[in-house]
């Protein structure tokens, strides 16, 4: 019988190599191995192009589209032209109903955007927030209606902590009471704290924004870099405008995935909203 006599760093190597593959695998979702090889997922942005995506075909409430560009394999939003007031969004030709979707994100402090689920040719949609501004969230779960009254999911919101050079270095939230927009806590099936929320959220550096999308009257779940964020049912939420037929009937079973820039003032002059490594499970 042939012998194999190993040193003692090959025998340690061997011995290893099927617990870092164990680790790899376990990785929360939002760390490092959401990469291409990722099981299951395809590429919704190639890096280079804007092949597979679209602008709203016509005006909508925020706009006539928004200006996207691709800038060193990175997609960026902003308005057209910049702070001119006039947004829109940035669909998939593809539609979707049951997924995950795994995208990441490196705003500039100011701009109000979002990623849409099911979105209809109006921006009718479930929206998941990236209201990166003051009185803004992120994470949280809403729709954009035509209209129509909007469906407002936001426990808290944020406010910039901004050091004596105007450079942001943190944030203070406050709970949403604002009137008829106001929190219910019977809105959610699940919010994270303001505190897992802040130690979550990484200022000026890329976050990794996980979104699972399942049902006929969907249940939306969002994570932040592995940080679960907030749980959405349409079947069971108190929130009044979660009308969940009228939002059937205006959504569909699916519809496009789609990134937003805001329409309005609020929206920074030069500020931009920044995607990469979008991709896409379907269920």
């Amino acid at each position: 019988m042939k012998q194999f006599i190993f040193s003692r760093r090959e025998l340690l190597t061997r011995l290893a190599l099927p617990l870092i593959l164990t680790f790899q695998v376990n990785l929360p979702w939002g760390a490092s191995n959401s990469s291409p090889a990722e099981k299951g997922f395809t590429n919704l942005f190639d890096g280079k192009t804007l092949t597979g995506w679209h602008t709203n075909a016509h005006k909508i409430g925020h706009g006539t589209g928004g200006q996207w560009q691709v800038e060193d394999g990175v997609l960026t939003g902003e308005q057209d032209p910049p702070g001119s007031g006039n947004g829109g969004m940035l669909m998939t030709d593809q539609k979707y109903g049951d997924f995950e979707l795994s995208v990441d994100l490196n705003p500039d402090w100011g701009v109000d955007s979002g990623v849409f689920l099911r979105t209809n040719e109006k921006g009718e949609c479930f929206q998941v927030y990236v209201d990166y501004h003051d009185q803004g969230f992120v994470g949280s779960i809403s729709t954009e209606r035509d209209g129509k009254p909007r469906m407002i999911n936001r426990p808290f919101y944020i406010d910039a902590v901004k050091d004596s050079n105007g450079k942001l270095i943190g944030f203070d939230t406050k709970p949403d009471t604002r009137g008829a927009v106001s929190w219910g806590t019977d809105y959610l099936k699940y919010s994270c704290t303001p505190e897992v929320w802040k130690k979550a959220w990484k200022i000026g550096e890329w976050n990794t924004l996980r979104i699972r999308c399942v049902g006929k009257y969907p249940k939306i779940t969002t994570w932040i870099n592995g940080t679960k964020i907030a749980e959405f049912d349409s079947e069971t939420s108190k929130n009044p405008q979660n009308k969940k037929e009228e939002l059937y009937e205006a959504f569909g079973r699916e519809g496009a995935i789609a990134l937003q820039v805001h329409g309005g003032k609020g929206w920074p002059a030069g500020a931009k909203c920044r995607w990469k490594n979008i991709r896409i499970k379907t269920l």
